[in-house]
């Protein structure tokens, strides 16, 4: 099913410290590491390496063994850097070398939780951005100062350098880099099989005072939503959505800052794109076609908004993540099925 399958697997390598909180490590060895016959299989070859034969876990839960040693991380193509538990402490100069010589050979460089520390002590995050769990921004701050920190937001990616605040977020990091590899259709699969929300955007806040109520409730706002995610086509801009919610537009942003951490325009921003990539993957819809269904307006609108999230153009996106489907119409202002 998937052509990213038909190659070598992509290699990703989690470094664990003592005393790491396992979560991360299972968030990544679930979204990872697990055998996806859904969607064709493994999507990577996910291994563990340590600088000891036992490494022992937070609160001696267990003791992790068999694990690979620092050399798995030079043919990694990616490296995760997990939640380490003394942020004071400095790491081995060994273990700095690794992931500096990981990073300069074009490695993806993962950092989960206050795993950005280690990334930062490496010297890899001077004058990028990044994100840590909020409890830990100001020790951050004070510690890197060279580093662009955004606390308030879920995950940030930075050229080939992605940091999560951690906890949950370490899934919808997890979910971001499946999407990357292999495109939003498997990243919606796999969060389906986890029975986890789609892919939280990266710029979400971290603490959301109140969860947004499901599209069923009796909520002018989730029912406003509902109806802008089935009408994507339609020229829907923060007033239509605000008088769909029976809201005034500063009420509406107010509630969007409240319940989605972003704003009323930024939501419709990415839902249009995820519609577009969709599309793009599931159907051989002309450009133009998928521009106008996902709200974008042009080809030239969709090319810009989908470089910005990917990367890539609209038929470099189509390449590398599109299936053999046959085509068929798409009625306008219907979103994909999931």
């Amino acid at each position: 099913m998937l052509d990213s399958l038909r190659t070598r697997l992509q290699r990703v390598v989690v470094l664990v410290d003592e005393d790491s909180n396992p979560f991360e490590l299972a968030c990544m060895t679930e979204v990872l590491g697990i055998d996806r016959p859904e969607v064709g299989g493994l999507l990577y070859d996910l291994r563990f390496a340590t600088t000891a034969p036992q490494v022992r876990m937070r609160q001696g839960f267990f003791t992790m063994t068999g694990t690979a040693g620092l050399e798995a991380l030079d043919d990694a193509d990616t490296v995760i850097v997990p939640n380490r538990p003394d942020t004071d402490q400095l790491h081995a100069p060994e273990v700095l070398e690794t992931l500096r010589r990981a990073h300069a050979r074009g490695a993806r460089m993962v950092g989960m939780c206050s795993g950005a520390f280690t990334l930062a002590e490496a010297g890899l995050l001077r004058g990028r951005s990044a994100t840590v769990h909020w409890q830990w921004a100001e020790r951050f701050t004070r510690a890197h100062p060279d580093v662009d920190l955004h606390p308030e937001v879920l995950f940030v990616e930075d050229d080939r350098l992605l940091t999560a605040a951690g906890s949950a977020s370490a899934l919808d990091l997890a979910l971001h880099i499946v999407a990357i590899d292999h495109g939003a259709q498997v990243a919606a699969a796999v969060s389906r099989r986890l029975v986890f929300p789609a892919h939280r955007p990266g710029g979400q806040r971290q603490y959301i005072e109140t969860p947004l109520p499901s599209p069923t409730a009796p909520d002018t706002l989730a029912r406003a939503l509902a109806w802008a995610q089935e009408n994507l086509a339609e020229p829907i801009d923060v007033a239509v959505l605000a008088a769909r919610a029976g809201l005034s537009r500063a009420s509406l942003h107010r509630r969007f800052a409240t319940h989605l951490g972003c704003t009323p325009l930024a939501w419709l921003h990415a839902q249009r794109v995820a519609h577009a990539r969709r599309l793009l993957e599931g159907t051989d819809l002309p450009v133009e076609q998928v521009a106008r269904l996902s709200g974008l307006g042009t080809a030239t609108s969709l090319r810009t908004h989908l470089r910005k999230v990917t990367g890539l153009s609209p038929s470099d996106y189509r390449r590398q993540h599109g299936r053999e489907v046959p085509s068929r119409p798409v009625r306008a202002g219907t979103r994909a099925r999931r």
